[in-house]
Order: C-alpha cells, then structure tokens, then sequence
C-alpha cells in the first residue's frame, strides 16, 4: 500500500473519518430541544475567554447627508488597548420620538471592510446590491450599523501608511489567531465581543428599539452573523449570506478558510450545517449563489439540507428561508429586506 508524506491530505481523510459529536439526527422537538442544550454550551466554550469588558468612551468623529440618509462615525473602546470605528445610518426622515429596529450589518473579506457594506466607499455604488446591504436596509427604513472585525480595513495592521508590515505576505487573520489562541481566546471571540459593545452602543441610543435587533453579513460576515446570533441572545434575526457549506470540502479540502473563521475543536463537535443549526428556533435567511466560487452549490446545498432538517424539528419550519439566486460570492438582496421587515415587525 503506498504510504502517504502530504500533511494536507492527511487533514482532508482525517476529516472526512470524523463524525462529529453533536451532529444532529433527530426529528422531533424533544430531540432538537436535548441536542441544543447538549451541544451549545460546548460549542460556544471553543471559542475560548472573551475580552475584558471596558467603557465605551464615545466619541462622535464626522456626521453627513448622503442619499436621504444621516451617516455617522464613531469610535468606541472595545476592550483592553483596542478601539474600533463604528459606523451609523439613519434615515433622515425619522420622526422625533420614534425608536426603529437596528441591524448589525458585517462586512465580508476585502480592504473595503464596513465602508463598503454602508455605502461609503467611492466605487461602492448603492444601487448595486452587491454587498452594500447596510446603506439599502438603512433605505428601507431600519438603522444599520458596521465595525470592522480585527483582521479587516483600518483594523488590519497594514493598511495603514506607517503601520506594521509584519505579516510578510501572511494572512492577518490567521496570525491574529494565533496570537489570541496564546492568550487563551480565539479572533471569534474579540470579533464578537467587539459587535457586543458596538451593539450596546446603539441601544443606548434614543432612535433604536434594542428589543428589535437584526444581523446579517456575507461571506467572513457570514460566520460573524452566525455567531453573534448564537453568543447574544439580543439578536432575534439573522440573514447568513455566502456562508454555507461543508467545512470537510471548503475548510479541510480546499482550504478556503481563515483563522478568523475557526475554533479550537469545533469540527469534533459539529459541521456547519448543526452549528447554524444551533440558531433555531429563530428566524434564519440564507442566502446562496448558485455560482459561488467560494462555496459550491453541492456542499451548500447538503448544509442547508441539515439546517432544514434542524428546523423541522424544532418545529418552526416557516423560520428558516432560503434565498437562492443565479450569483456569484455576493448578496442580492431579493429576500432581505421583506425578511427582516417581517420578522422586526416593521
């Protein structure tokens, strides 16, 4: 038998070998109702120690108009020796004294970082809709809101004049990982950490409902909106875009992941579909291109076969939609908005 000296097919048979823990076969409520309370407590303990918490420290930076909307930047503190820019849009024609929902809007992978997903960026037009959903919701009528996880934009250390070359043609978020793994935490972690905080920003303000709160991003934003719904129980809707699939085939096989994307064990415990899974029961929209070169359509569609699967059970089928369109690694937007409308009761 020939013997094998490729360390990267050894992960892809080794994954493929593994079973996880907590992958879900039930069918029933009882049986979704055992395997969440089994399997979050585990899966969100992957992602190790969050943060010291510190105070916000607001600082107002710059306010503007551009298309009927009010845009803001702020800075926040976010933790211990780490600020972050957090952009705001408002409708202009908000009515004194109203409260409206707010949505938590990541952005994907990309130099652009937030500036694209408002609608800030130069080139970034908002009559496309390809990945500027924080300006579109925010015409809508919702308030959306975007900070950069670490890793991204101006919250990557070289892209910024006289900032830090280190990285020497490496990912930044694969060695920020690795960093924070050394300190007993994991780029998830500070990520969503640093989401909470912008999150209780906007509570505190006096035009956003805090009882109705939504998150969505794409791609890199799609794992962020997986796991802000999961970690904070004030997200009560989700719009995971471009983020689908199985992790045996884009994760070990094609290695088309980054380290802003994983958690120690988690594999052993679930695949991607159960980790979604572990929304349930609240509302869920998915959204897919049919020609996504960084998700292929066979995988993606055996994952939200299993999320399907997850949410008949828990008896709330009509909560989970799909939003499956002949695209590419981007978002539409042809179901986003009626969802989060529906489901913020707006």
């Amino acid at each position: 038998m020939p013997r094998n000296h490729s360390p990267q097919a050894m992960f892809e048979q080794w994954a493929l070998q593994q079973t996880p823990k907590y992958h879900f076969t039930g069918s029933t409520p009882a049986d979704f109702a055992a395997w969440k309370a089994a399997a979050l407590p585990q899966v969100l303990a992957t992602i190790g120690d969050y943060p010291e918490r510190v105070p916000l420290n607001p600082e107002l930076e710059a306010e503007w108009e551009h298309d009927g909307l009010r845009k803001q930047r702020w800075v926040i503190d976010v933790q211990p020796f780490m600020s972050a820019g957090l952009l705001i849009n408002t409708p202009l024609d908000l009515p004194e004294g109203e409260k409206l929902p707010a949505i938590l809007c990541w952005q994907g992978h990309g130099p652009e970082g937030k500036e694209y997903v408002m609608g800030n960026f130069p080139h970034a037009d908002p009559a496309i809709y390809d990945r500027c959903y924080g300006h579109r919701l925010a015409k809508e009528g919702f308030i959306t809101y975007s900070l950069d996880w670490i890793g991204s934009a101006e919250r990557r250390d070289d892209n910024w004049p006289h900032r830090s070359a280190k990285a020497g043609g490496r990912d930044w978020c694969n060695l920020y990982y690795l960093q924070a793994t050394m300190l007993g935490t994991t780029v998830i972690a500070i990520n969503v950490l640093h989401g909470m905080a912008a999150t209780d920003f906007m509570c505190g303000l006096p035009q956003v409902d805090g009882s109705r709160l939504g998150v969505m991003g794409a791609s890199g934003g799609g794992t962020m909106t997986m796991w802000m719904a999961l970690c904070d129980p004030r997200f009560s809707t989700a719009d995971i875009i471009t983020y689908s699939g199985l992790w045996t085939e884009f994760g070990f096989r094609d290695a088309n992941y980054c380290g802003m994307q994983v958690s120690p064990g988690l594999y052993k415990l679930v695949e991607l579909g159960d980790c979604q899974g572990l929304i349930a029961p609240k509302p869920l929209l998915v959204d897919i291109g049919a020609y996504d070169d960084c998700f292929h359509i066979s995988a993606t569609m055996a994952c939200q076969r299993q999320l399907e699967k997850i949410y008949q059970a828990a008896g709330v089928p009509e909560n989970l939609e799909m939003d499956l369109t002949p695209s590419g690694h981007g978002w539409q937007g042809v179901k986003a908005i009626s969802f989060f409308k529906k489901h913020l009761k707006f």
